[in-house]
């Protein structure tokens, strides 16, 4: 059986090695798996504490994509075994959330640069993954997006935490629409931070495994990572297309999403971007039919998240996250969705609420209340207090 998650350690001329991370499910555009999260959680661990290992790459086999998001279809599975028991009465939500977010954490706050490769699609669960990275590369096929309206959960892996850091109001956009953002764009919205073309994908490999990282404190008494980021930079910066990216969408209509998307009337903002469905520019449109086809309970929960969260530190967004995929898992739509996307494909989801108006405030305020027995912890209590 071929193993979820590839992993190699490529020799460097002084003694050092590059270590190589490969999510390998191309058949389901490698999906993050359960295994995928325990397999690259516990070798990072190792990787972290091997003076040798210089830097770590995380990648996607098959071209296609990255990662076009999590394991929908063992969730759908669990959701229909546990339907109508609670939030807290579902093993494999319970473990899967955790655990992928302790590795969207580890990946924050690793201690060696990591380059994530973002090649091709990147979405859900493929965005937690590479948001962490020191260094997030994409190419001339990257298409990154948040789609959960489509499916009735919300931005998590900390996906709410990198919207509300946007300029603007242009993650609410994003949170509620699920536009997707090509190259140029994620460069914009500070989601990636070079590129490269992927034919040179194989050149710059090579230089890197030329370059001459060090496991020793350098000059000035700099620490080997950041001495080991400044040797990364310069690679990838040797290796960036000469040609400047034309503006893309997003960048092109700021001003006017942001304009949309100011103050604290979700409806009105709701109703704006709804009239975008005729906008002549495609891009436009199709956000507002992906939003008003989405769940409106999801709308309700992705701007509350923001709002709640704007402040907090991102250990604090993965904890409120937590409760509340824990809760979209026991409620019907986050089902419902997987089930007219992925599983019937009828794309007829029935969402309850059906309205924006049913999904009130005092409606979404049970995405927010810990289902676990009273008296006991936080399952990512200690997140952010290890170091």
């Amino acid at each position: 059986m071929t193993a979820p998650v590839l992993f190699e350690e490529k020799p460097c001329a002084n003694g050092t090695r590059v270590a190589f991370a490969t999510l390998n499910s191309p058949q389901t555009l490698n999906g993050v798996s359960l295994d995928m999260v325990d397999l690259l959680a516990e070798r990072l661990s190792a990787w972290a504490q091997d003076d040798e290992v210089a830097m770590v790459v995380l990648q996607g086999a098959g071209g296609k994509a990255f990662s076009a998001g999590g394991d929908l279809h063992g969730l759908y599975h669990s959701m229909k075994a546990h339907a109508g028991q609670g939030a807290w009465a579902n093993p494999l939500a319970r473990a899967f959330f955790e655990r992928e977010y302790r590795l969207d954490y580890q990946i924050h706050t690793y201690p060696k640069p990591i380059l994530c490769w973002g090649h091709g699609i990147v979405m859900g669960g493929g965005v937690g993954l590479m948001m962490g990275a020191s260094h997030r590369v994409v190419s001339e096929t990257t298409r990154l997006a948040m789609p959960e309206i489509s499916i009735g959960l919300f931005p998590d892996v900390g996906g709410t935490w990198m919207l509300n850091h946007m300029q603007g109001r242009l993650g609410l956009f994003l949170a509620l629409t699920g536009a997707q953002l090509n190259a140029s764009d994620a460069l914009f919205a500070g989601v990636a931070d070079y590129r490269l073309q992927s034919s040179d994908w194989p050149a710059f490999v090579k230089d890197l495994l030329q370059t001459p990282w060090t496991t020793e404190t350098g000059e000035n008494g700099q620490a080997a990572t950041v001495v080991n980021e400044a040797l990364l930079r310069r690679v990838l910066l040797a290796h960036a297309p000469a040609d400047e990216l034309a503006p893309g969408p997003l960048r092109q209509h700021a001003a006017r999403v942001d304009a949309l998307c100011r103050g604290e009337d979700l409806a009105r903002i709701y109703q704006d971007i709804a009239e975008l469905k005729s906008d002549p520019d495609p891009w436009l449109a199709r956000a507002a039919h992906t939003m008003l086809a989405g769940a409106p309970g999801t709308a309700r929960l992705a701007f509350t998240l923001l709002q709640k969260t704007r402040l907090d530190s991102l250990a604090e967004v993965f904890r409120t996250e937590y409760i509340a995929a824990l809760v979209c898992a026991a409620e019907g739509d986050f089902c419902e969705g997987i089930r007219a996307l992925l599983i019937d494909k009828d794309k007829q989801p029935h969402w309850k609420p059906a309205t924006l108006e049913a999904a009130s405030q005092d409606w979404v305020e049970r995405f927010f209340v810990p289902p676990w027995p009273a008296g006991e912890a936080h399952p990512l209590a200690d997140l952010g207090r290890q170091q």
